[in-house]
């Protein structure tokens, strides 16, 4: 007997992992989603624990390695070839859309991880083409490794671009760290096709369009695209309209009005924009193509569809007279004619002068002897027709040495807005000026007695409650994202912060009168103080609750002064909601879980951090206005792990009496036992979670859960640092 062949029967289930919608817990829309706590798990890092970036990038040859760059800028490819001859433009694209997906908000987006190389990054309609530009850089980090991050190597193709045209840029930093996974939990809008007018299902705007009302954190009109439409709003040609969303894009971006005039002009002084041709026949974006394809998207395979018959955006055609060379001709060709709205060959609105000297056109990008017509977007006449923008535009075009030094200035803030502090900078070009977007903190003292410090607090008179919640509303405005805030600088007692409801000003007010004097007297920075503060209480409540612990300390924080702080730029980082103090400014749409997510993600924490955290708090007495919500213990005061026994206790009943509100009820009298909110009983009614809280309320770990929790709240008071 012989067995039967096969039938052709597959080995696994058809799109298991691929297919969209396969996800299994879509079974359970509602659920809480953890994934954006491991987005960037060590397990996709193909570089190892051990890898040290920011070590290696101090390795490189940086001479040899701009030399590189520049020369690839006219080195032309039969497969892509150079507009003129010269690859700046599309570098330039290339890195002004990786920096300007940031927004300030949240921190979020920006150049510092290389994320466009990642959908849905890679594949945004706003992004087309630049799949290209990033395997045109594939020879340069082929050859420098290890050493070069694909962050630094896109920010640095656009930066020597500039030079490569005669522009002398502000400088250069390295130090931008890869990641090695898409970020598909960042919230980029609801909307569930590319490009979505506003009155589509998920729109990010109210009922009336009003620029005003687009939904935070996000900064681009919709979904797709990297700032505004450049056809107008909803793809309808109106500058005045298309100002507004200007204005509110680039605020989004923390850009003033005049950095956004300067990098419209800077940007659109060079390159082109690409519609000669029928978009229709371009193939699917990198995420959606063919594996024969590569990895490449937007591919065309019925015609030629290179060098001036490339389709990317739609619109067609350069800015300038001389769009491979840094120049002023941008204001003269804005300002020196009239426009009118015209269609691209790919059927784009754009406007195009009414009349025009034929040796003020831009030559074709193949052939010089024909001259091509040079189009402006609604964006660009925006720069013309709106009184804010046209007043500084006309002050530019007076005196180009000033526009200059606003690009230049403009340009290097967008790349390197996501960096963080300069102590972070690398490389000979780093700029030593100190910047106020830098959010400057000077060094601190560190030749002090910490030990008295310690013992000066412990004699306060100040509660383990108010050591503990100063020192974590200091610290917990640290936002990994784009390394801003955080304990260092001590900008909690500075505006706006130290009116902030998240920090209840007149307890912060008595708090900081205590700590204050003790830093003045022993030469510490009143940063230091604060964490010491933290710590002190820390340490008093574990050596309650039976545990001699040690809280690690690195002095060296300093102080900030108002000058040093763009007050403006820091309401951005108010908490409006802070589960680990179980706050909410106001009831959200967005369950208070969710909203716990988001900061923890931001604050760099894992889902047992989190835990950890958020279960040793809650006994410590520093729920924001004194709430006993979620308080599980009649031992306030010590860090205990009753918070996670009572919550797993089956003893216990629970009961909703309200919105976010809830009752613990002892399943045989029905007393009352205590009182919680949502961001108290998702730890144990989420799965994953409640995995997470049971270790913790196990009989055999209360001294993990003190040694965990010190080693977290260690993470928050120090993720700040640069100088460790």
């Amino acid at each position: 007997m012989t067995d039967k062949p096969s039938t052709g029967r597959c080995p696994v289930m058809h799109g298991a992992n691929t297919a969209v919608g396969s996800d299994v817990m879509e079974w359970w829309p509602n659920a809480l989603n953890l994934d954006i706590l491991h987005q960037h798990d060590r397990k996709t890092n193909p570089m190892g624990a051990d890898f040290d970036y920011r070590a290696e990038v101090r390795k490189l040859d940086f001479d040899a390695l701009k030399a590189d760059v520049r020369a690839l800028m006219t080195e032309s490819q039969a497969w892509w070839p150079a507009d003129w001859g010269h690859y700046g433009g599309l570098m330039i694209r290339m890195a002004w859309h990786a920096a300007g997906s940031y927004r300030v908000a949240d921190g979020r987006g920006g150049a510092a991880t290389g994320n466009q190389r990642f959908a849905p990054i890679n594949s945004w309609p706003d992004n087309g083409n630049l799949d290209k530009a990033r395997r045109l850089l594939w020879p340069i980090k082929k050859k420098y490794g290890n050493r070069l991050s694909w962050a630094d190597l896109i920010i640095l193709a656009g930066n020597v671009a500039y030079e490569s045209m005669g522009f002398r840029t502000f400088g250069f930093s390295f130090g931008r760290e890869d990641i090695w996974h898409p970020e598909k939990d960042t919230y980029w809008g609801s909307e569930k096709e590319w490009l979505a007018t506003s009155d589509k299902p998920g729109s990010r705007y109210d009922e009336q369009r009003n620029p005003e009302s687009l939904e935070d954190p996000l900064a681009a009109v919709m979904m797709g695209l990297i700032y505004v439409n450049p056809e107008g709003p909803d793809g309808q040609p109106d500058p005045l309209e298309t100002a507004k969303d200007v204005r509110m894009t680039f605020s989004r971006m923390a850009m003033n009005d005049e950095e956004t005039v300067a990098l419209t002009i800077g940007g659109h002084t060079v390159g082109k924009c690409h519609g000669n041709g029928d978009a229709a026949n371009l193939g699917p974006a990198p995420e959606a193509a063919e594996i024969e394809e590569q990895g490449l998207g937007w591919n065309n395979h019925v015609t030629r569809g290179v060098g001036r018959d490339a389709v990317t955006s739609g619109l067609e055609g350069a800015w300038t007279t001389h769009p491979t060379r840094w120049d002023h001709e941008y204001l003269e060709m804005l300002f020196g004619h009239e426009w009118q709205v015209v269609q691209s060959p790919a059927g784009a609105n754009q406007w195009q002068p009414v009349d025009i000297r034929e040796e003020d056109m831009p030559v074709d990008v193949e052939d010089p002897s024909i001259r091509r017509m040079p189009m402006m977007t609604d964006a660009d006449m925006a720069m013309k027709v709106d009184p804010g923008f046209r007043a500084i535009a006309e002050e530019f075009r007076q005196d180009p040495d000033r526009l200059d030094d606003a690009f230049a200035r403009a340009w290097f803030k967008l790349i390197h807005r996501d960096m963080g502090p300069k102590e972070r900078y690398i490389g000979p070009e780093a700029p030593t000026e100190d910047l106020i977007w830098q959010d400057p903190v000077p060094a601190g003292p560190t030749a002090y007695n910490v030990e008295a410090v310690k013992q000066r607090i412990a004699d306060s008179g100040l509660g383990i409650g108010d050591l503990v919640t100063t020192a974590w509303d200091s610290a917990r405005t640290f936002r990994q994202s784009d390394k801003r805030g955080g304990a260092n600088g001590a900008r909690i007692r500075l505006a706006p912060q130290k009116d902030w409801a998240a920090n209840e000003p007149e307890r912060l007010a008595r708090v900081l009168g205590v700590l204050e004097p003790i830093a003045a007297d022993s030469g510490a920075s009143l940063a230091d103080v604060i964490v010491l503060a933290g710590n002190v209480g820390i340490e008093q409540a574990a050596k309650a609750a039976g545990h001699d612990r040690v809280v690690p300390f690195q002095p060296g924080r300093g102080d900030a002064s108002e000058e040093m702080t763009d007050a403006d730029s820091f309401r951005w980082l108010e908490p409006l909601s802070d589960a680990y103090r179980n706050f909410l400014k106001k009831d959200y749409t967005v369950p208070a879980e969710e909203l716990m997510l988001d900061r923890t993600q931001l604050m760099g924490l894992t889902a047992p951090e989190m835990t950890v955290l958020v279960g040793g708090m809650r006994g410590l007495g520093t729920n924001h206005g004194g709430t006993r919500d979620g308080v599980f213990t009649d031992r306030e005061g010590q860090l205990t792990n009753d918070f996670f026994v009572n919550l797993t206790d089956m003893d216990n009943r629970w009961v909703p009496t309200g919105h976010n509100r809830y009752e613990i009820r002892d399943r045989q009298t029905d007393d009352v036992k205590w009182t919680a909110t949502r961001v108290d009983l998702v730890f144990g009614s989420n799965a994953v979670l409640r995995s997470y809280a049971e270790v913790y309320a196990q009989d055999d770990n209360p001294a993990k859960f003190v040694d965990d929790f010190i080693a977290a709240w260690n993470k928050v008071m120090n993720a700040d640092r640069f100088d460790r």
